[in-house]
């Protein structure tokens, strides 16, 4: 011990790898906030700051780094992100929304077309792109027709979690699970399915029971509904080519390949000017992904992770574990985390893509699609606050997690 204590390289080498664990517990610690006080950084590039400290430390070289990102995920990514652009720019979403509202009878009725067609629209897409549609149109909705809001954007955020839930393109933990699985995507639609739609009966009974005005059933006339705006042309081609990329996904095509050439496809055009496409492009994630999987090799190499492989051998242990650090560090650095300690059969990839998910729905920091909607809604005057999103999250997490693991 008193060479230890003495032994000047052994000091050094004791310094380094303090100073490792430390940068990149501050980085997990970044990422679980999304913000550092008083700097002006946020997730994405906490995770690319992080990762740089990796490798000007030692843990990971540059080489290392660059193979530990997984192509296939993020070239799927980008590739529903310009396909989700041209839907957009198309009308599409809009389109889809106003007609569904419309068939909406009461505050329930409209509580119910919200949370099926949100969930609906997250299966076949990315779901941060649903809340991002969804949630100025219910604030204007709702504050027209004199309802708190409050309900309906809950209604929204975990139906774009739960709706997102059963389909591998969903959401980009499912992505990750898909890129390093090799599960097919029928098979992963047809085992997940019925907890997405009991999930999305039980998200509806708790709101009922929670806010009492959502139960009447008095007629609403809803009006004053933003204008849509129809690319015809552009709809037709993005849906036809949408179409064709979603039925390659069920007859087995490669999920990355096939959204990579559709992306391609939409990209050849006359209608759309690529400057309107690619700022659209959600970069930040794309840069934050690419910062996780250096991160997550770096903890690799650290071995930090060893005190979990007890746990996640074991679905209850495996479902518990992603569902606690899917709220502490959000549920895509959860899903790069464990994946390495798994017991590899895809019933346990099934677990883990669906405890990450249905975790998300616990706290405001479970998922990007909650924090997306909490500040947009911010931005409009009304303030969801911690403690009225737990006192849903909670009951629906739990609940919906039990209800995973017997069904």
């Amino acid at each position: 011990m008193g060479e230890f204590l003495t032994h000047p390289f052994l000091w050094e080498f004791f310094v380094l790898v303090i100073v490792r664990i430390i940068c990149l517990a501050l980085s997990y610690l970044g990422l679980g906030m999304g913000f550092f006080p008083y700097l002006r950084m946020n997730r994405a590039t906490i995770a690319f700051t992080g990762s740089a400290f990796m490798i000007g430390l030692g843990v990971v070289t540059l080489e290392e780094g660059w193979r530990a990102i997984d192509v296939n995920t993020i070239v799927f990514l980008l590739s529903m992100m310009i396909i989700n652009s041209y839907l957009s720019y198309g009308g599409f979403f809009n389109l889809v929304i106003h007609r569904l509202l419309r068939l909406s009878l009461s505050a329930f009725g409209l509580m119910v077309i919200l949370t099926f067609s949100t969930a609906f629209l997250s299966a076949l897409f990315l779901n941060d792109t649903l809340v991002l549609v969804m949630t100025p149109l219910v604030l204007k909705l709702t504050i027209n027709l004199g309802l708190n809001p409050i309900p309906y954007l809950l209604a929204i955020a975990s139906a774009t979690n739960l709706g997102s839930l059963p389909t591998l393109n969903g959401n980009p933990q499912n992505i990750l699970v898909g890129s390093f699985s090799g599960i097919g995507y029928l098979d992963f639609l047809q085992t997940l399915s019925p907890v997405a739609i009991i999930s999305l009966f039980i998200q509806i009974a708790l709101l009922y029971i929670l806010y009492p005005k959502v139960r009447s059933p008095l007629p609403l006339t809803i009006t004053n509904l933003p204008p849509i705006k129809i690319h015809k042309p552009l709809l037709i081609k993005t849906l036809i080519i949408t179409t064709i990329m979603l039925i390659s996904f069920v007859i087995g095509m490669p999920l990355a390949e096939s959204a990579f050439i559709a992306a391609a496809l939409l990209l050849i055009t006359r209608r759309l000017k690529p400057q309107k496409v690619l700022q659209e492009i959600n970069w930040s994630l794309l840069l934050m992904f690419s910062g996780l999987f250096i991160l997550t090799r770096s903890v690799q190499n650290l071995d930090l992770l060893d005190i979990f492989i007890p746990y996640v051998s074991h679905p209850w242990g495996l479902v518990t574990v992603t569902a606690i650090l899917s709220n502490l560090i959000s549920n895509v650095p959860t899903v790069l985390l464990i994946k390495d300690f798994m017991v590899d059969n895809p019933q346990n990839w099934i677990l883990l893509a669906s405890s990450a998910t249905l975790a998300g729905n616990l706290t405001l920091f479970g998922s990007v699609a909650n924090l997306i909607m909490v500040e947009a809604a911010k931005s409009e005057g009304y303030n969801l606050s911690f403690w009225e999103h737990f006192r849903f999250g909670f009951p629906l997490t739990a609940i919906t997690l039990i209800l995973l693991l017997y069904v």
